[in-house]
């Protein structure tokens, strides 16, 4: 061993052994988004969407709806919250797209750092960004007549149901990000189907205003069974019959996306 090894050993004997901490890590990540959130009005554009998205479609609406019986605030504003939760799935993807083209991804590789840190802190900053959506978009909901008339626990399970749904999508535009690297074409790419699927749901008008070829995929597609459970979860009616299919279609979507959107941020491109 040389003379300058040794001095070097001795220099810095006393200093501690380094030990990278993931959750120190991931903690940084998700403070830097939602730092940046909050100091560009990211947050505060989270909660001017819903309402934009509440007046989109309860206006135009809500008499044509009332002429058929149906309180039409009550039965619109689960899609309203599937909306507003679509709304963080484009930020986080727009996200990863950004951190990719950047070259910021590529960077953490190299670093010690948790190969799953930088994916669960977008996630996470996205998890933010849902809850200040969500409260904002039932706040707006109580304004125009909705309500939870099923109890509290059934308020929090439908909280609960919208995020993990928000999670779950978000999970899938994280990965497509993160592979395309390009957020502009990105957000034009899934605006065609966050409005194929809400506007051809059952959550937006019933079933029977649907010409009757395009009923099955209307009543069957995902977001009209989630918004028919937010629905019961609303009411008070929250059952399994009511559930299961959503249950099936949400772990079908995370069997799907959870392994795409890791493989998507741990590659070496």
């Amino acid at each position: 061993m040389s003379v300058s090894s040794v001095e070097a050993n001795t220099l810095f004997a006393e200093l501690p052994a380094v030990r990278p901490s993931s959750f120190a890590q991931w903690r940084a990540l998700t403070g830097r988004i939602v730092r940046t959130m909050a100091t560009k009005g990211e947050l505060v554009v989270a909660c001017l969407t819903p309402l934009v998205v509440t007046v989109a479609f309860f206006l135009p609406l809500r008499y044509v709806m009332k002429v058929q019986g149906i309180d039409y605030a009550q039965y619109v504003m689960p899609i309203v919250v599937l909306q507003t939760m679509a709304m963080t799935m484009m930020s986080n993807a727009q996200l990863a797209a950004f951190e990719a083209l950047t070259g910021l991804s590529t960077r953490l590789q190299t670093m010690p750092i948790g190969s799953l840190v930088p994916l669960m802190s977008r996630i996470c900053a996205g998890m933010v960004r849902s809850v200040v959506s969500l409260i904002a978009t039932v706040g707006y909901g109580y304004v125009i007549g909705f309500r939870f008339t099923g109890g509290w626990l059934q308020a929090l399970a439908f909280c609960g149901f919208a995020l993990t749904v928000g999670v779950v999508l978000t999970l899938g535009a994280d990965a497509l990000g993160s592979l395309t690297k390009n957020p502009e074409a990105l957000s034009q790419a899934l605006t065609l189907p966050i409005l194929i699927f809400g506007m051809m749901s059952t959550g937006f008008v019933p079933e029977a205003s649907f010409p009757s070829w395009v009923r099955p995929f209307a009543r069957n597609q995902p977001i009209s069974q989630f918004a028919q459970t937010l629905s019961d979860m609303a009411a008070g009616h929250l059952s399994w019959a009511g559930t299961w299919v959503s249950l099936v279609w949400l772990g079908a979507l995370a069997v799907l996306f959870l392994p795409l959107a890791v493989w998507a941020s741990v590659r070496r491109s």
